[in-house]
């Protein structure tokens, strides 16, 4: 059981404390905001690197690097929108009548530059794996991308917990368009759809007999759960953050009571030239 129990432990932790880094990064003073910056576009450079590298490496450790590289380009892309370098045009709250498909148009807007963002570095991750020996790369960045579209979905049509307590005070106007309800419509479809892509791998898992190939769906596949894992968070009454409370707290804490990151002097500059 260790060829399945590995991976999956690997991908947790993975999962766990690169959202816990990300968290702990966006909460710094905004002048190591270009420095955290820099080091995650290096790591994202060596990482495609290593993408183009392992695609053709069928051992169970391509996989595991591919893998983690495909992550660690993710990570460079949630670290521009967080960090508030690749958000969208629209850099302002909505007003409480906005609804319908205008309430919407905003939202994309709110986020458009980050969307188009993921689209393009998506596609060279996959110009990179996609039907190569070793492909695990490009399964991690498409179950990536689908599972946070779904989850952006259901932020916006309305769920229990929308996450305040992880956004960082420069994109407090995104909150706008979040919507605190039980559950939408889309829920039930997004749970249901994501729980059958995931039986599906592990239907294939049974099937599988190259190391690559076997890692690789058992890397892919607990990423899919802790996916439809994070879909649960947003309806049930569980008090999320206690899993990131060491990135939420500490040193990178901004002091109660301070004014908002963009009203310091020198941030409100930067944050309009990006």
């Amino acid at each position: 059981m260790i060829e399945y129990g590995l991976p999956a432990l690997y991908a947790m932790f993975l999962w766990w404390f690169s959202t816990g880094a990300l968290l702990w990064l966006d909460r710094l003073h905004p002048r190591t905001f270009p420095w955290s910056m820099s080091a995650a576009s290096a790591l994202a450079a060596g990482a495609l690197w290593g993408l183009a590298q392992t695609r053709a490496d069928t051992s169970a450790a391509g996989a595991y690097v591919a893998f983690t590289c495909a992550v660690l380009v993710w990570g460079w892309q949630e670290m521009a929108f967080l960090l508030g370098y690749v958000t969208g045009p629209r850099r302002h709250a909505c007003h409480s009548g906005c609804s319908g498909l205008r309430h919407f148009r905003h939202g994309v807007l709110a986020v458009l530059y980050h969307e188009l963002a993921l689209i393009c570095t998506g596609a060279f991750v996959l110009y990179l794996a996609w039907g190569a020996p070793n492909a695990v790369g490009a399964w991690t960045f498409i179950s990536l991308w689908t599972m946070r579209q779904s989850a952006k979905l259901n932020l916006f049509l309305g769920v229990r917990n929308v996450g305040d307590e992880f956004m960082p005070p420069h994109l407090e106007y995104l909150k706008s368009y979040f919507r605190r309800k039980p559950m939408n419509l889309l829920f039930p479809l997004s749970i249901t759809a994501s729980t059958a892509a995931a039986t599906l791998l592990g239907l294939h898992l049974t099937g599988a007999v190259d190391p690559v190939r076997q890692a690789g769906l058992v890397l892919v596949l607990a990423l899919l759960c802790l996916g439809i894992l994070e879909h649960w968070f947003m309806v049930l009454p569980i008090p999320v953050e206690a899993m990131w409370r060491w990135s939420l707290g500490g040193v990178g804490d901004r002091a109660e009571g301070s004014p908002p990151i963009e009203d310091e002097p020198g941030v409100r500059k930067q944050l309009q030239s990006v």
